[in-house]
């Protein structure tokens, strides 16, 4: 019987390391506000919610009340804007700026250098392209 089996709860690691494919080592710590893993080398606000198991890769950055839901990556050098809403498994790609209070589907995939503009709803499923998207219903 493990521990979680007993009612004793089971510490999570605070840190995590990955190798990238070039050898280098980048290390993640837990977000207070969600558990979520975050690069040594991102920046995210304090109020900003990451959930568990979503990840914020290094030199990305995350504002004010926004919100990453499960199982989401913002990929190196990315920027969600405050009030941002990314619902679940969705993937920003390296450089891409998801604009303040934007709401992006789950499973929407953002490319790399994509822009999603302030207050822009995109739906379940998406393929952002890098052009600057302006759609309230994508």
């Amino acid at each position: 019987m493990g521990p979680e089996e007993k009612g004793v709860p089971v510490r999570k690691k605070k840190y995590e390391e990955l190798e990238l494919e070039d050898g280098t080592i980048v290390r993640y710590r837990r977000h207070e506000n969600g558990g979520g893993m975050v690069a040594m080398r991102a920046a995210v606000d304090p109020s900003a919610r990451i959930e568990e198991n979503a990840w914020v890769d290094q030199d990305a950055t995350v504002g004010a009340d926004a919100r990453l839901g499960a199982s989401c990556w913002v990929e190196p050098g990315a920027r969600i804007g405050a009030g941002a809403y990314l619902a679940t498994a969705v993937r920003v790609g390296p450089g891409a700026l998801v604009g303040e209070r934007a709401r992006i589907g789950s499973r929407s995939h953002i490319g790399a250098g994509a822009r999603v503009r302030h207050g822009a709803v995109i739906s379940p499923d998406a393929e952002i392209q890098a052009a600057v998207h302006d759609s309230r219903a994508a």
